[in-house]
């Protein structure tokens, strides 16, 4: 089992959550239970063939750009710097994976 990528698809879920009781973001509750998912998904292939990074480089892709964008908007380094640069890290870390 991939810790490291469940650690991440946990955040992703957990920062929906957070992001609905605090200020009732009906999209942030679906974007984080629908990208945790996502990489659950991919957590899951990855322990099944380590080579296997497709879903999870595509979700940490997706996240990276959208709060990527949001932080440059905002320049709010919570959550969306901090979610971006996460990301980020990951797929650095599922590329180093492939090779």
């Amino acid at each position: 089992m991939d810790w490291i990528d469940i650690g991440y698809s946990a955040i992703l879920a957990l920062g929906g959550a957070v992001g609905y009781i605090r200020k009732g973001s009906k999209i942030s509750l679906i974007a984080g239970l629908i990208f945790g998912s996502m990489a659950s998904v991919g957590a899951y292939y990855i322990a099944q063939d380590p080579r296997d990074v497709k879903i999870s480089l595509f979700t940490a892709f997706i996240v990276t750009t959208v709060m990527g964008v949001r932080f440059k908007r905002t320049k709010k380094l919570m959550p969306a710097g901090i979610i971006a640069a996460l990301s980020l890290l990951m797929i650095l870390r599922l590329v180093l994976k492939m090779v």
